[in-house]
């Protein structure tokens, strides 16, 4: 029953973020500083996991590619579809939770536990808009960083089967074009976008709705990156069978 009160209290405070906003005179201000620390200050971390992943999956992939008969674009192939289809969006977003959610947790579990909340409330301001809507907006540019982990990944790849001689230039280049479907990057966009509102609303309730003191924005950090996690996944499952299935 608790689960159910939860989930019904988490939609109405995505109801109550859009109601009654801030003046954008400040709100501009709040978005940019968002943008810079959810996507902009999270670009290194995506690009060295997704270049080694990449090749990582490159050097498997050569591996379990012991018969001759089987050409070395195949590589290539696999590289791209495990890239686009899963590591770039979903393996990316994971990450994302553990850095970017876990920061949203605790600066406002913390301004909770300071009454800086409180503060807002008391001068009238919608703190739910304030704190969570620009994080929302800041949210709606992660498609970008995930279009750089394809890349990454990718060129990661690439470079693995050439300098370790797993493939031929020619063949793994001739891998990522065959047979591409250009949906698929749609679909990898899509459940982006769906990733990137979780992300940003999921670890919100959870600071938002902490009590206790300090010992509690650590536990409410945590219990955060499990749910966010869990919905990111069970997200995947239900996009991809309706997407793809």
């Amino acid at each position: 029953m608790n689960y159910i009160a939860s989930i019904g209290k988490y939609f109405i405070m995505v109801w109550e973020v859009f109601k009654k906003p801030t003046k954008w005179r400040i709100m501009k201000s709040l978005i940019f500083k968002e943008i810079d620390e959810l996507i902009y200050n999270s670009l290194g971390i995506i690009i060295f996991i997704a270049f080694f992943i990449g090749g990582v999956v490159t050097i498997q992939t050569a591996l379990n590619l012991t018969n001759p008969l089987i050409p070395k674009s195949l590589i290539g192939f696999a590289t791209r579809q495990s890239v686009i289809l899963e590591f770039a969006p979903t393996f990316t977003s994971i990450i994302m939770v553990g850095k970017v959610g876990s920061y949203i947790t605790s600066s406002i579990g913390t301004m909770r536990v300071t009454e800086q909340i409180d503060a807002l409330e008391v001068m009238g301001v919608n703190s739910l808009n304030y704190l969570v809507f620009p994080k929302i907006i800041a949210m709606l540019f992660y498609p970008f960083a995930v279009a750089i982990a394809m890349y990454m990944g990718v060129l990661g790849g690439w470079i693995a089967a050439v300098f370790g001689n797993y493939a031929p230039s020619g063949d793994f280049i001739q891998g990522l074009q065959t047979d591409f479907i250009p949906f698929h990057v749609t679909y990898a966009f899509i459940k982006t976008l769906v990733f990137a509102f979780v992300i940003a609303t999921i670890p919100s309730y959870f600071g938002y709705y902490m009590k206790g003191g300090a010992l509690e924005v650590g536990k409410a950090s945590t219990t955060a990156f499990v749910w966010t996690s869990v919905v990111i996944i069970i997200i995947n499952y239900v996009l991809t069978q309706l997407m793809l299935g």
